[in-house]
């Protein structure tokens, strides 16, 4: 395992965080928990002896249990060997439930760190942009949780491009910190629609840390298009396609198939897997650190996640990739998300 510089924050980070958004995780149709106790301690456990350092959470991943499993499982070892980050917006402690309200934003911090067991985040997200809470108030209390250490960095995650400049300028006019890292949806299929929120962090050196870098498990290539139907799909057995009713409208599209097939045919050219390629793919991208955060159901899974360290692909085949969103006539395919 390597390590990279993430962005401005002088963290140095392994090239693939871990995520643990499916930590406690109930289907409430099915009941069915998605990773449980033991299961987490094991991924942990596997990520750790390969190498891996950085740890993604939020205050609401299973109603609380992903920060507290994780929270026993750095019990046991050197708090500073790792990155940890989680986030804020919705509540776990709070009363009101959707905002960054100084009261919220603190409650929920404080919450944070009771049930991950430490005095401190390495990271900590907007998980949303709240329009109904000025931004300065909401950075103005987190520039103090910084000068109290209980957090170190700032970061935000899903947002218009605009809000996110906006919430760096007001950072900058008030002296207050300034987001560093940010945790937008992108992958491979997943470039135009987030193309403006990758150039602010390009020009202004933040780091990107993508969430469902594989499309929901779209790009790991095991699921085969039925017939000539763009939406209908042959999902194997407890996959996220039978899990989670918006998968398809969240993944799949005309795109997302034209893409799958040039992973597909680069997996083959280099002799890995299409779920490494597509991996190796964001954390070749050359205008910004991107470190993508996978969200393995099983040690085997994540050490094939992992396995994309190993992946060298040439400027040809990357271009590929990127260029198979587009036809023969220079037109983007269809996405619905």
């Amino acid at each position: 395992m390597y390590y990279r510089r993430l962005g401005k924050t002088g963290l140095e980070v392994s090239p693939i965080a871990l995520g643990t958004w499916r930590f406690g995780m109930e289907h409430e149709e099915t009941g069915v928990v998605e990773t449980g106790r033991e299961e987490a301690h094991e991924l942990l456990d596997a990520y750790a002896e390969n190498g891996g350092n950085f740890i993604d959470t939020a205050n609401g991943y299973g109603g609380g249990d992903s920060e507290r499993w994780i929270g026993e499982w750095l019990a046991e070892r050197d708090r500073e060997d790792y990155v940890v980050a989680s986030k804020c917006y919705w509540s776990q402690e709070s009363r009101f439930q959707e905002n960054l309200s100084a009261k919220n934003v603190r409650a929920e911090v404080d919450g944070s760190l009771d049930r991950l067991d430490t005095d401190y985040l390495d990271i900590l997200y907007l998980h949303r942009f709240d329009d109904e809470t000025p931004i300065e108030r909401t950075l103005r209390t987190v520039d103090d949780l910084v000068s109290e250490g209980k957090v170190h960095h700032v970061g935000l995650s899903t947002a218009d491009a605009w809000k996110l400049t906006k919430g760096l300028w007001k950072a900058d006019v008030n002296n207050y910190e300034a987001f560093t890292v940010t945790q937008p949806l992108f992958h491979a299929a997943y470039y135009e629609d987030v193309a403006e929120y990758l150039e602010v962090c390009a020009d202004q050196d933040l780091a990107v840390v993508p969430y469902s870098p594989l499309a929901g498990g779209f790009l790991t290539g095991k699921y085969e298009r039925v017939g000539d139907e763009t939406y209908e799909l042959d999902a194997p057995a407890d996959t996220r396609a039978q899990l989670d009713e918006m998968f398809t409208e969240w993944y799949v599209s005309e795109r997302g198939w034209h893409v799958l097939d040039e992973v597909r045919a680069v997996a083959e050219e280099v002799d890995a897997t299409p779920a490494q390629v597509a991996l190796g793919w964001l954390i070749d991208q050359p205008d910004f650190t991107c470190v993508p955060i996978v969200g393995a159901r099983t040690v085997e899974q994540l050490d094939e996640n992992l396995g994309a360290l190993e992946v060298e692909m040439s400027d040809e085949q990357f271009s590929r990739i990127f260029e198979a969103r587009y036809d023969e006539d220079g037109n983007l395919y269809r996405t619905n998300a």
